[in-house]
């Protein structure tokens, strides 16, 4: 942060009682903790505060009524992440196509066991939020032959990066289509839940969900339940209801479920890549220019301008 000290006074909090300290006569806000709910318990010492950068895509924890209602500008880390999340994305369908993950338990137990695996060629792949990630989702797995598919607000009928971009409404009907689901979209009050019994019901009982978007989407129980009751084949997770996820989780030890730790998007760099993110809206701001990735509040997301 030495660029921002030659420019600004910097101050760091850590928790809710060093916010309250450090709030009062604050311009800007960079979040770095974009769980925390210090900042609305704070939030009454704002009394300067006219800018929040969160350094992640989602800023569902930001989203308080008051900071809602307010004129508080706030811009994500929109496009950052991207790419690395598409590359995740891919490498899951390829894992679940090739079934890597028997091949890898197969592995540790020295056992060979030749097997057919399916060919990704031409499946198809619905991506629930076609947003700036979900684009790069559409646009990876299409370079690979995959048939993209999109979900959102409103419907597309010509899109470079997806075959379709279909409306919310359609997307009981789309599941049924797909061979992967890919929930690409931010948490709002629109798609908490959304993944749930009858969105399982819904989809193929060949197909695979992907989650890299956040845990409260899927509700995990009735996941639980479609994936042992054959609903449907298999899950890649990486965002959960509740991380870390507990050691005694019946995920573990599904064999048809692949997990990480809510890093599908983290590369290595990826830190400064946010600083350096930062630092170009800082200096727009510092020339009165308008900010980049400037967050909807009503709708919880950063469009596309």
């Amino acid at each position: 942060m030495d660029a921002v000290r030659a420019r600004a006074d910097v101050r760091f909090a850590c928790d809710e009682p060093t916010l309250r300290d450090t709030l009062p006569g604050t311009d800007i806000m960079m979040v770095t903790d974009f769980r925390t709910e210090a900042l609305a318990a704070a939030w009454h010492t704002a009394d300067k505060l006219k800018w929040i950068h969160a350094t992640s895509a989602g800023v569902d924890a930001l989203m308080f009524p008051d900071l809602i209602k307010g004129d508080v500008t706030v811009t994500n880390a929109r496009g950052i992440f991207d790419r690395t999340i598409a590359e995740y994305v891919l490498c899951t369908i390829l894992m679940f196509a090739k079934d890597f993950p028997n091949s890898i338990r197969l592995q540790m137990k020295h056992q060979w066991k030749h097997r057919d695996t399916e060919r990704a060629e031409g499946k198809q792949v619905l991506v629930v939020g076609a947003g700036s990630i979900g684009r790069q989702i559409g646009r990876l797995v299409g370079a690979a032959g995959l048939k993209a598919h999109g979900i959102a607000r409103k419907p597309r009928k010509e899109d470079p990066d997806f075959v379709a971009v279909h409306g919310n409404d359609d997307l009981y009907e789309q599941l049924g289509h797909a061979d992967f689901v890919v929930i690409a979209a931010p948490l709002t009050p629109q798609t908490e839940g959304l993944f749930d019994e009858k969105a399982f019901k819904a989809m193929k009982k060949s197909a695979r969900l992907i989650n890299i978007g956040r845990g409260p989407i899927v509700k995990t129980d009735d996941l639980i339940t479609a994936l042992k009751n054959g609903e449907i084949a298999g899950a890649g997770l990486d965002v959960f209801e509740e991380e870390p996820l507990a050691e005694d989780h019946p995920l573990w030890d599904m064999e048809n479920v692949t997990m990480t730790a809510h890093m599908a998007g983290d590369f290595i760099g990826w830190k400064r890549a946010l600083t350096d993110q930062f630092l170009e809206n800082f200096d727009r701001w510092h020339k009165g220019e308008e900010l980049f990735n400037l967050v909807d509040k009503e709708l919880g997301y950063a469009g596309s301008k």
